[in-house]
């Protein structure tokens, strides 16, 4: 007699080959494990688990993966994986009848099931379901991750996603923050008079935001398009329509680097609102992300990259140049010349290169981004950027050299980004102008002239403040996740050589 071997103990192809041959068993004795179209269910593990005072004896049927199972007799216990969570089964010959019981006994760990029985505690006191009666409903040909190593190797685990959320329930629970925290979103600001609009994926003109573009063509109008780096001009469009309050939710697309905060694609919420500015957006913008950290994990004290991070409504605020000064001791505010800046900003390590222009504005946001963000751990605004990297926000009344422009930092990473819009269509041209000059001469993130925005500008767009919030950072936080591939269900991979 053969020596019975756990598959467990094979090797995986070994474990293959065992699969397809109950497969082929099953369809040769006419028991097709695809072939079921639906099965009723009345129960999940969790209501079970959540009312067993009042279900306990009651008939349930439930509907999941196996995802263990324990002896071989004439007993075996199981545990189910549904959507609401695991639950255990108790499967006893003398109940469920010989020919139902040995069918049972051949289904492998990761196979779907449909079950019928009765709630119960077993003697250890573990809120279960005794069997009646099993329905094969579909057959796991692969077998999932060893128990006590799982799927870990993160390559594997951003490629097949889908074995990720099986085996390791805490993958789900981001998810499912990432859902909660985009529908926090949506009613957040519909519950403030805002309007979800959709505008174009695919544009002739790439703008809105400092980025390299991926371009394709549509051949039947054989133009070469952008797919888009921002929402912004369309979504301003909209409020120079008379829309006051608009905002979309969507794919944003950058063709620049990976690494553990950037993604190619990407998601963003755009919001725009007639007649205030950059302080009504930091307000705003406060209160949403504290809010959903309040609702969704019940708390303002967060974990993320080993920091506590407190959101508790109250953030701190504070210029570029307040912050350069604070951090680093260059004054950028007690000069004027762009000679002066370079020599501040050499005196603290920071040069740039010729791809730049060597302004004042440039060396200010270089010693901000060089030396400032990275000490940047609470939440705190920055305020009034540089004009020469803020070519849509209005310019600052008080210093011309500035504009009402916010972003926020937490954990060193930027969440999001805020104007005063510009509405002076004659300035925005001209700041356009610039950004096609910048291009002209190589750099690929500059800007396009849109002559069509510069139009709508025309008809005059009223006082607006606009922000825009990384929904993928914003989940990192509220879900402790050092990368942005962990909050993202398909990052983008490089293919594999199978997969060509």
């Amino acid at each position: 007699m053969a020596k019975f071997v756990p598959q467990s103990e094979m090797s995986l192809t070994d474990q293959v080959k065992v699969r397809r041959d109950k497969l082929a068993q099953l369809m040769q004795e006419g028991k097709n494990p695809y072939a079921q179209t639906k099965y009723d269910v009345t129960s999940n593990s969790k209501a079970i688990k959540e009312n067993y005072d009042a279900m306990e004896g009651q008939t349930v049927r439930l509907a999941g993966r196996l995802m263990s199972k324990r002896g071989m007799g004439k007993v075996i216990f199981c545990d189910m994986q549904d959507f609401a969570g695991r639950i255990q089964l108790y499967v006893k010959f003398d109940e469920m009848g010989e020919e139902s019981f040995s069918d049972f006994r051949k289904y492998d760990i990761g196979d779907i099931v449909g079950v019928e029985g009765d709630v119960f505690k077993t003697q250890r006191g573990e809120i279960s379901v005794r069997l009646k009666n099993a329905t094969l409903l579909s057959k796991s040909l692969l077998p999932l991750p060893e128990k006590f190593h799982g799927l870990t190797d993160v390559e594997t685990r951003y490629r097949q996603r889908y074995v990720d959320l099986i085996v390791n329930p805490e993958v789900r629970r981001i998810f499912e923050i990432r859902s909660k925290f985009i529908s926090h979103v949506r009613s957040f600001l519909d519950g403030r008079g805002y309007m979800e609009v959709e505008t174009p994926v695919l544009n002739t003109i790439s703008g809105g935001a400092a980025a390299r573009p991926f371009i394709t063509h549509h051949n039947t109008l054989d133009i070469d398009m952008y797919m888009r780096i921002a929402t912004e001009l369309h979504l301003k469009r909209l409020v120079v329509g008379g829309l006051e309050r608009v905002y979309e939710i969507g794919r944003i697309f950058r063709n620049e680097g990976m690494d553990p905060k950037h993604n190619p694609e990407f998601t963003t919420v755009e919001l725009y609102q007639a007649y205030t500015d950059f302080h009504g957006m930091m307000d705003l913008f406060e209160d949403l992300l504290s809010s959903a950290a309040k609702e969704i994990l019940g708390t303002y004290h967060v974990q993320w990259l080993g920091n506590d991070i407190d959101l508790t409504p109250g953030w701190r605020r504070m210029t570029m140049a307040e912050a350069v000064k604070e951090y680093t001791g260059a004054d950028f505010m007690a000069i004027t010349s762009d000679e002066d800046a370079e020599a501040l900003a050499a005196s603290v390590g920071v040069v740039l290169g010729k791809e730049k222009e060597h302004t004042w504005g440039n060396f200010l946001y270089e010693c901000f981004d060089q030396k400032v963000e990275e000490q940047l751990i609470q939440p705190t605004f920055i305020t009034m950027h540089p004009v020469d990297v803020s070519p849509l926000a209005k310019r600052s009344t008080a210093d011309p050299r500035l504009t009402e422009r916010f972003e926020l930092f937490i954990c060193h990473s930027e969440m999001g980004n805020a104007f005063s819009e510009l509405n002076d269509p004659i300035d925005q041209k001209a700041r356009f102008q610039k950004q096609v000059e910048l291009r002209d001469k190589g750099d690929e993130e500059a800007g396009m002239m849109d002559t069509d925005f510069i139009t709508a500008l025309e008809y005059a767009l009223p006082p607006t403040g606009g922000l825009g919030i990384g929904i993928d950072r914003c989940v990192m936080l509220l879900t402790n996740s050092d990368s942005i591939r962990e909050v993202i269900l398909f990052p983008t991979m490089k293919s594999l050589p199978n997969d060509k």
